[in-house]
């Protein structure tokens, strides 16, 4: 076993993690950032945040044997299938779970929000995510996923590539990724807000409920912004770049 292979590595933590999503929860339970953050070497957040780097490492390796599953191999899904899995698994979830969160947002902030002033923030937070995340699978859906897709067809097939309307893929990725940065920044917010999700003494079940969807859906965004941001994209450019050789 080698020492230190991470911390002394060049890879992010976007690229540790897409080499194995095990990774990910070492990175999710210090609070290092793998997805909007994802550009940082592991050397670099753990200095950032004040981190011993040898007991990352350590966990790190240690993740490789800690769950008896094989981790689905994302880094190795063809790009069509891949955008097709985040569609059908993170775009439907953010589609089902958005209404729900808004309505207890609302209902918790109307019951508790004298006692508890942050909830009017909180409700704020979700209302701004909602109105960003519906408009950006929108796009991703009818412009970008599409696009990539032609740029599979196109290496399958050998046929030359159409132009697209945006001039290069990088335009478009540039603008998700922004809008990742954004949902990221608000969700971190809510998080900081409740305390890391701490209820109060006497809470109702609505009130736990909120909590329990917004810790929820906030695990499911970082894997789903992972998955663009650290393997789906970085793959998308790569394709556009051998294409147009």
């Amino acid at each position: 076993m080698h020492t230190l292979n991470a911390v002394g590595s060049d890879e992010t933590l976007g690229q540790l993690a897409a080499h194995d999503i095990r990774k990910a929860r070492v990175f999710k339970k210090y609070g290092l950032d793998f997805c909007c953050g994802g550009t940082a070497t592991l050397k670099d957040a753990c200095t950032k945040k004040g981190l011993d780097p040898a007991t990352l490492e350590l966990e790190l390796q240690q993740a490789d044997k800690m769950s008896a599953s094989r981790p689905l191999s994302y880094n190795e899904w063809p790009l069509d299938f891949l955008a097709d899995y985040i569609v059908n698994t993170h775009h439907s979830y953010v589609k089902q779970t958005l209404p729900d969160l808004k309505a207890f947002a609302d209902k918790v902030a109307k019951a508790h929000g004298k006692q508890h002033p942050e909830l009017a923030q909180i409700q704020q937070l979700v209302k701004e995510v909602d109105d960003e995340l519906t408009q950006h699978l929108f796009k991703e859906e009818k412009i970008l996923f599409p696009y990539i897709k032609t740029l599979v067809t196109a290496a399958k097939s050998g046929q030359p590539l159409q132009q697209a309307g945006f001039g290069t893929v990088q335009n478009p990725i540039r603008m998700m990724e922004t809008e990742h940065e954004m949902v990221g920044k608000n969700l971190a917010r809510i998080r900081e807000l409740s305390a890391n999700y701490l209820l109060p003494e006497g809470a109702c079940n609505s009130y736990k409920l909120l909590y329990s969807l917004l810790e929820e859906f906030e695990d499911d965004l970082h894997l789903h912004i992972h998955l663009e941001n650290n393997i789906l994209f970085p793959k998308a450019l790569e394709l556009e770049e051998q294409l147009k050789k």
